[in-house]
């Protein structure tokens, strides 16, 4: 449940850049199985999550643009209080 309404979050961010709910769900799940690399900063507190790029150009901007709105919200890791950075390799 817990999942599906973080997929159900991101979607409605998405839905802004796409037209199809169905097309920004299925381009979530397509997010949440893509491969990125992690790279814990210690020093500054961050964790950059940079995530490998989509099957397409416009698929690739919609992502940019998940991603910026992700970062403005400064979401940091519950343990280790680092802040996430998340950028589109």
């Amino acid at each position: 449940m817990v999942a599906y309404r973080a997929e159900t979050a991101l979607v409605s961010i998405l839905r802004r850049h796409l037209s199809k709910e169905n097309e920004a769900r299925a381009l979530i799940r397509e997010l949440f199985i893509s491969s990125a690399e992690l790279i814990p900063d210690e020093n500054a507190k961050t964790l950059s999550v940079k995530i490998h790029r989509m099957g397409s150009p416009m698929h690739d901007r919609a992502i940019a643009v998940l991603l910026e709105e992700l970062n403005e919200l400064n979401f940091c890791h519950p343990e280790t209080g680092c802040r996430f950075i998340y950028t589109l390799v």
